[in-house]
């Protein structure tokens, strides 16, 4: 009899075990929403409002655990020197559809500001304080063709806030949600990305770097809520470093 008790206590031991072994991890479940939304998306293209919130649910319930990182880890330490210190860039998955990656950033880094055409963007800020500006081109507001430079071009302020985690994952679009934005950690910050589809210099996709100069427009009506600012090219700026690291997290099984 306790032979048998023992057996089944191994057998229901071993189907648990199986079961765990079966669940796949939020990685993993990060990339195969991502390969069903943009696998048959031609370049450009806007995912279903149902996809958009199917993946940023997946993103929504992620933490900085599922992907191998904590705030100690040595990219996220303080350093002390002139401008800003260097970002780390950690590369888990590419491919010509989508990317999923993350920046590490230390206090004080800055993303400058810089636009993602033609893409779909999923951020989601795993920890850490960072303020977030982002805008989109105001090309029907009046002012638009005012510029005293045609290198300016007016753009709406979309968010300039400080987020703080946990919070929800944001999505920019190719003309709107903020397609260009830049952030600043206030503490350690991890972001993680979700690019669709990713840059491509080849097929038009260039990332481009923009200052943003003071705009005031005297036509807003009281009480409106809107501001502009005026956005100009630039170079990528001398102390904006990338630094890539391998990705330490739980691995993607490609399928």
């Amino acid at each position: 009899m306790l032979k048998m008790v023992q057996k089944r206590s191994e057998l229901a031991s071993t189907k648990k075990n199986k079961r765990k072994q079966k669940m796949p991890t939020s990685i993993q479940r990060l990339y195969e929403t991502c390969k069903e939304v943009f696998g048959d998306l031609e370049a450009g293209t806007v995912p279903a409002p149902e996809d958009v919130n199917r993946l940023k649910a997946v993103l929504d319930n992620m933490n900085a655990s599922d992907v191998g990182l904590n705030p100690t880890l040595p990219y996220f330490w303080k350093i002390e020197l002139e401008g800003n210190p260097p970002i780390t860039y950690l590369r888990i998955y590419e491919c010509e559809k989508f990317s999923i990656c993350i920046f590490c950033l230390p206090p004080k880094g800055v993303i400058p500001l810089h636009n993602h055409p033609g893409m779909t963007v999923f951020s989601k800020l795993l920890f850490g304080n960072m303020h977030v500006k982002s805008c989109d081109w105001a090309d029907s507001h009046p002012s638009s063709q005012e510029s005293v430079n045609t290198s300016h071009r007016l753009a709406e302020v979309k968010t300039d806030k400080l987020l703080t985690a946990p919070c929800e994952s944001s999505v920019l679009y190719p003309n709107d949600g903020g397609n260009m934005h830049c952030f600043t950690a206030m503490t350690p910050c991890a972001v993680l990305d979700v690019l669709g589809p990713p840059y491509s210099d080849p097929d038009g996709r260039r990332c481009t770097y923009y200052d943003d100069l003071p705009y005031v427009d005297t036509n807003v009506a009281p009480g409106e809520n809107v501001k502009y600012t005026w956005l100009e090219e630039r170079e990528k700026a001398e102390d904006f470093f990338v630094l890539g690291a391998k990705y330490r997290g739980p691995t993607i099984k490609e399928n």
